[in-house]
């Protein structure tokens, strides 16, 4: 679970706290980076080092055990390898949370449902790079916090 600060589902000054997040990271050629969130009040794109700092904030305060990791994935992979049967957005009953998406489930020549290979926070797990906050911000940012 991340606690995620300047969410539209929670105004104010609280984060919210997700199961796992998921944003694009466009890392360009000139060397700035820019993070797209279709959940955040943030700009869209914003800036990383922005979105860093307004959205997820410091680790300092947050118990050691709770501390963020992310699981950066090339895009390319991702497309490739993704797969989901909606199977998470259903309560015990297999009645629907909140109502799905309109278009097909993704899925691949090989899995139908993979989403825990993606969200694991294991680097021996599923694809791309685990980094906790410092290191993802000194991959990404352009300055030292």
């Amino acid at each position: 679970m991340v606690p995620i600060w300047k969410q539209q589902t929670r105004p104010g000054s609280g984060p919210v706290i997700w199961d796992y997040h998921v944003v694009l990271l466009h890392v360009s050629s000139g060397g700035q980076s820019f993070i797209y969130d279709l959940d955040t009040v943030l700009p869209f794109p914003c800036l990383f080092d922005t979105y860093v700092e307004d959205a997820f904030k410091s680790d300092d305060d947050i118990h050691p055990q709770f501390r963020r990791k992310f699981r950066v994935i090339r895009a390319d992979s991702y497309l490739k390898n993704f797969a989901s049967d909606r199977s998470h957005m259903k309560d015990s009953s297999g009645n629907w949370r909140e109502p799905p998406p309109p278009y097909p489930c993704i899925e691949t020549g090989d899995s139908k449902m993979n989403l825990n290979d993606f969200i694991s926070m294991d680097p021996e797990v599923g694809w791309g790079a685990v980094y906790t906050l410092s290191e993802f911000v000194h991959r990404f940012g352009s300055k030292n916090y």
